[in-house]
């Protein structure tokens, strides 16, 4: 193992990993069959109560935090596009009444493509969004009908052109590993999506989740996804035609151009703190020497409720052990081609990092080119994110 750092490793990341708040809105205008998101379909919602409600909650976390710095806020879901451009005005208006605003916050949010949220892309950006995040999900029309979504491709590329007219930064999803879906179609797919990328790329490989409706075809034999064979060729594909195309990953599944990378996201796998509010949304938040892990209530009206009776909609926080932390801080961060740090990680688990991980396994993958150990800086190769979880699995003790 070498002594000291290469040239490849990447550059340290900042020693304060951030602080960062999530938004939650649960609902959308209907369950695709492979979400197992906190999501709701509601046929009407009360929606200067919901605002009222987010606000109160936010106002329960700020009091514990203010005078700290943010550096991001997501709004996420559901379908925040959904959402009333005043409600994020609002948020983001409280935000900066609790915090002090980093220059050049990052504040997203994610929307569908279809045109009559495309339409309200302007109100948005008024209300303080600077970077979208567009659910394509896929650039095939039978794709998306198998995919449960209700935009086409042509009102997704309209929508993505609105987008780029209207954000300094945009950013899309697309979805492979799709069943029936072979390596050559994927790359055809795949070279348009990069053509059409600004700085941006999230291409998750489909999971099937227990509790969807992706979940229960597969079960009944009525839905054939790719084999795990077929689905390592497909991720290696995806690297590989994104690294030419200036794309490289940053995270498993997210990819950019240098400066691109999501800033709020960089603060959830460098292990900061971030501020959940809104119906299932969780956190962690760090006051004094303890570490908290927070959550939030579920479904929506019990959370609503709750928000109404006593400010927030909070289950009790639990306290993480330093060892809990460690091993936090570490799945989390070997999803980053930056990898992780072992002082870090030592300094959360309060003891050597051999005692955190079988220094004898990371010998043994780093010599079969899974891992890569270069001074402090612990990482996994491109064939190791692609088996990442089982790695991690043989590290930790």
């Amino acid at each position: 193992m070498s002594a000291t750092p290469s040239r490849s490793v990447p550059v340290e990341p900042p020693r304060d990993p951030g602080f960062a708040l999530y938004v939650h809105w649960p609902f959308c205008r209907h369950k695709c069959p492979y979400c197992d998101f906190n999501s709701h379909v509601r046929a009407e919602v009360d929606q200067a109560r919901w605002r009222r409600a987010l606000l109160a909650e936010l106002d329960h976390f700020g009091a514990a935090t203010r005078g700290r710095s943010l550096g991001s806020i997501f709004f996420g879901g559901g379908t925040p596009s959904l959402m009333p451009p005043e409600t994020v005005a609002a948020v983001i208006a409280r935000a900066r009444h609790w915090w002090r605003f980093e220059s050049g916050i990052e504040i997203t949010l994610e929307a569908n493509p279809t045109s009559a949220e495309a339409a309200r892309f302007a109100a948005f950006a008024a209300a303080g969004v600077g970077r979208l995040s567009l659910g394509v999900q896929a650039l095939e029309e039978e794709a998306l009908r198998a995919l449960g979504r209700r935009h086409g491709v042509a009102e997704a590329l309209a929508a993505l052109e609105r987008a780029r007219e209207v954000f300094p930064r945009v950013s899309f999803d697309l979805i492979y590993a799709r069943p029936g879906q072979r390596p050559a179609a994927w790359r055809d797919e795949l070279r348009r999506g990069l053509e059409l990328a600004v700085g941006h790329l999230s291409l998750y490989q489909l999971t099937i989740e227990p509790g969807t409706r992706f979940f229960t075809l597969q079960r009944q034999g009525r839905l054939d996804p790719p084999d795990e064979d077929l689905g390592a060729a497909l991720f290696d594909l995806t690297q590989e035609l994104c690294e030419a195309a200036g794309l490289p990953a940053y995270e498993i599944s997210n990819h950019a151009r240098p400066g691109e990378e999501s800033r709020h996201n960089l603060v959830y796998w460098r292990y900061g703190d971030y501020l959940g509010i809104g119906p299932g949304a969780h956190g962690r938040l760090t006051l004094g020497s303890r570490r908290l892990a927070t959550r939030a209530r579920r479904l929506p009206e019990r959370w609503l409720e709750a928000v109404e009776r006593r400010g927030h909609g909070q289950l009790p926080a639990e306290e993480l052990t330093p060892a809990e932390q460690a091993t936090e801080y570490l799945l989390m961060a070997m999803r980053l081609t930056e990898g992780a740090r072992l002082g870090r990680l030592e300094a959360l688990a309060g003891r050597d990092w051999r005692a955190v991980l079988d220094a004898e396994a990371v010998r043994r993958l780093e010599e079969e080119g899974l891992l890569r150990l270069e001074g402090e800086v612990l990482r996994a190769t491109a064939a190791g994110r692609r088996c990442l979880d089982g790695l991690l699995r043989g590290i930790l003790r």
